[in-house]
């Protein structure tokens, strides 16, 4: 019997989770199809109750659902729980069991520019669930403060207590007039951009929300955005002088420890990541 990978979200025409997913199954002979099933709000219950069916292996969760399906799932681990926001399911039996694999990809793709953040500030614009992630990262990486940017004050103040006694979380406006802002970027050693904007197809694909003169030299900017491979705010942070990375790293990271508790095989990472750029090349 096929089995069957499902990725959750709304809209998913862009993604390349698909590409490498499959190309990895492929290069372990598993019988399985990794499926993008765009998923407005209105159907996500009727889709979760559709991911206990026995050909299911689980699922990948996307934006817009990484929080709302918090309350349809069986069994959220320790992570998620703390998280507050799902990216992974796994079906045993029916029953859904869910963990947050970003945590993973975001330390993972940092590992690979070899970025000390020991002590460090760190801005994150945006308040979703790929930020909350990014929160729980930037305390196990041993970050000193990290201050939430958001338009919608509300959210932002929800992060807080995700810094625990580790990490001292602060907000402010996603605002070009604000001062606080601006103080805690030029004191920033990484920036991460967690917001939809710049996304190719998205409705601010040529956006960024912050511009080049903000940011200098000595400082990381990190993109969770993957398409395209540079986006208005990579660009903008290179012609501000920081060291730049794409979210196609933290992309294929999380992919491959979701991939991992799916099969319960070691995932050919040299194979998705030859995958996920040639699903990038083949989309510009």
């Amino acid at each position: 019997m096929t089995r069957t990978i499902a990725l959750v979200g709304h809209p998913v025409a862009h993604s390349i989770s698909p590409a490498f997913q499959q190309a990895a199954l492929d290069a372990l002979k598993i019988d399985a199809r990794y499926e993008a099933w765009d998923t407005p709000a209105a159907e996500l219950q009727s889709v979760m109750e559709r991911l206990r069916s026995r050909d299911v292996l689980g699922a990948n969760v996307t934006v817009p659902h990484k929080v709302a399906v918090m309350r349809l799932i069986d069994q959220p681990d320790s992570l998620v729980e703390f998280v507050g926001a799902v990216n992974t399911i796994v079906n045993r039996d029916g029953r859904l069991h869910a963990t947050n694999t970003d945590v993973t990809g975001i330390l993972n793709a940092l590992a690979e520019v070899e970025v000390d953040l020991a002590g460090a500030n760190v801005v994150i614009l945006g308040a979703g669930g790929a930020a909350r992630a990014v929160v729980v990262a930037m305390r196990r990486a041993g970050a000193a403060r990290g201050t939430v940017a958001n338009r919608t004050a509300g959210r932002a103040e929800e992060l807080v207590p995700l810094g625990g006694a580790d990490l001292d979380v602060w907000t402010c406006p996603l605002d070009l007039e604000s001062e606080r802002l601006r103080v805690a970027v030029t004191a920033a050693r990484l920036i991460v951009q967690t917001t939809s904007l710049g996304m190719r197809h998205g409705p601010d694909e040529g956006a960024t929300p912050i511009p080049a003169r903000m940011m200098r030299q000595g400082q990381l900017a990190f993109d969770l955005v993957y398409t395209p491979e540079r986006t208005p705010f990579l660009e903008a942070a290179a012609s501000g002088g920081a060291q730049t990375l794409g979210g196609l790293a933290m992309l294929v990271h999380q992919g491959a420890a979701s991939f991992r508790l799916w099969t319960g095989q070691e995932p050919p990472l040299a194979t998705m990541f030859e995958a996920a750029r040639a699903a990038l090349d083949g989309g510009r």
